[in-house]
């Protein structure tokens, strides 16, 4: 897959809130929101659509080591702040991708957008919504390199034991990094879900995709279904053999039923 070099720019949309947004392409704009794992998450999205179409993709404050002022503390902030930056750079016609977390973004997004600058809609693996059985949970373990043997062993061979002391501040996170957990606890609250969103996204009138990994544990298809079920004329498309990041895990499938969607509500 082509990277695109990475250009973009920050904003101060509010006093001590800096935003910083990669922005990079031509064309139809596309709005892409990560989730947990960050920009690093959603960056085979941001360049799968570069090839076509501008992409403008936020990093949430909080994350990369951005500043993330106390007040500023839901999934509204973030949504005013995106809709906000819509208005500012007058994109019409948006596609709005929002993935986990930012799929919970985007969706409330479509809600608000009073200025109709959204035309279209696409959500996978996002929570958000009370889905009763289902708990959605964050990773509790601290940043560190990720698990398994190291380079040259086999699957089957025995790791060293872990040494003493913090990770070298070199290791790759494993996860999200403590100030990323600490955003999304505020945003997301302390159920990690809205009982009213499912209500509000019946007046959403633009098109709407939500793609899911069927092998999705950390948000079972289950909450795909609930989105596409209440948002009118949306569609559910499951994913075979992939799971919570399926333009990782099986991007041919996943970027056909996106790029279909995409074809089929371009005005």
């Amino acid at each position: 897959m082509t990277t695109h070099q990475t250009t973009g720019f920050t904003i101060e949309p509010y006093p001590g809130l800096p935003l910083t947004v990669r922005d990079v392409g031509a064309g139809r704009p596309v709005l892409v929101l990560h989730g947990g794992g960050g920009p690093a998450s959603v960056a085979g999205i941001v360049d799968h659509f570069a090839a076509t179409s501008r992409v403008l993709a936020p990093t949430h404050p909080g994350w990369e080591d951005t500043p993330r002022p106390e007040w500023f503390s839901d999934v509204g902030d973030l949504v005013e702040t995106y809709l906000d930056l819509l208005d500012d750079r007058d994109l019409r016609d948006v596609l709005v991708v929002g993935a986990s977390f930012g799929g919970w973004v985007a969706a409330e997004m479509t809600v608000r957008d009073r200025a109709r600058r959204i035309g279209g809609l696409v959500v996978m693996g996002a929570f958000g919504p009370h889905i009763e059985g289902h708990e959605v949970r964050f990773p509790t373990a601290p940043p560190g390199p990720p698990s398994g043997p190291p380079s040259g062993q086999g699957s089957g061979a025995s790791a060293p034991a872990p040494a003493s002391g913090p990770a070298p501040a070199s290791a790759p996170r494993r996860g999200p990094s403590p100030a990323a957990l600490q955003a999304m606890v505020a945003y997301a609250g302390p159920t990690r879900s809205d009982p009213k969103l499912l209500h509000r996204l019946a007046r959403v009138s633009v098109p709407a995709l939500a793609v899911w990994g069927e092998q999705d544990t950390a948000v079972p298809p289950d909450f795909g279904r609930a989105y596409a079920a209440a948002i009118p004329g949306a569609r559910f498309e499951l994913i075979p053999g992939a799971g919570h990041i399926p333009t990782r895990e099986a991007p041919e499938a996943t970027f056909a039923a996106i790029d279909a969607f995409a074809a089929a509500i371009l005005r």
